[in-house]
């Protein structure tokens, strides 16, 4: 279950990633809101880094695993 929580984590990080970029991308943010949402933004661009390097972590060890399989059984 933490799994699939881990990865709906990352997509809501994501999207609201993507929100904050928008609303920054508009003219008409005040400064103080800009800088309050520049660091929201800066949290999840690292929340969705950490979750993208166990992924990419986890899947290296896959395919590890199937490379010694594969030798194994030839």
């Amino acid at each position: 279950m933490a799994k699939k929580k881990n990865i709906s984590n990352f997509e809501k990080d994501l999207s609201r990633l993507e929100e904050i970029s928008r609303m920054l991308e508009e003219d008409n943010v005040e400064l103080e809101k800009a800088i309050s949402l520049f660091e929201e933004g800066v949290k999840l661009s690292k929340s969705c880094m950490k979750s993208l390097r166990e992924a990419e972590l986890k899947i290296t060890k896959l395919k590890g695993e199937l490379e010694e399989f594969l030798r194994e059984v030839e």
